[in-house]
């Protein structure tokens, strides 16, 4: 799970558009719930468009869900490192990027992505972690 810039402000930066738990918080629970899904969930949290692509292309994952924040409509680096890393990968916004400003409509990642799930609140990321168990468990029959 990688959460892009200003993230770590959750609770206290627009909570009218991005609620008013705390990243913390949101780490937690989704902790708790990969528990109970029997997977292993890593949490990352970075401002530098550098260290989100180097924890994208220098780790070892089966599945990455990414909030790239206000690089989703600039980062065409973070875009490339998603291509170059081939995995599976679901982009997830906790506002409606589509009912936003114009500049926000726009996301670089969304077309390399397996899926976007964006506008649910916190709930984006529960569904985008139980999405990526569904798409490791069918993918690990197949084999």
């Amino acid at each position: 799970m990688i959460h892009g810039p200003n993230l770590h402000l959750l609770g206290r930066r627009e909570t009218k558009v991005y609620g008013k738990f705390t990243l913390k918080e949101l780490n937690n629970e989704l902790k708790v719930k990969a528990s109970a899904l029997r997977v292993e969930l890593e949490c990352f949290q970075s401002n530098s468009e550098g260290e989100i692509v180097n924890r994208i292309t220098n780790s070892d994952y089966d599945f990455l869900i990414i909030n790239p924040a206000g690089y989703t409509h600039t980062s065409i680096a973070i875009r490339d490192a998603i291509l170059a890393a081939g995995i599976p990968t679901i982009e997830v916004h906790i506002s409606n990027i589509y009912k936003r400003e114009d500049f926000r409509r726009k996301s670089l990642i969304s077309d390399v992505v397996q899926g976007m799930i964006t506008g649910l609140g916190k709930y984006s990321y529960y569904l985008a972690l139980e999405a990526a168990v569904y798409f490791l468990s069918g993918r690990k029959r197949k084999n």
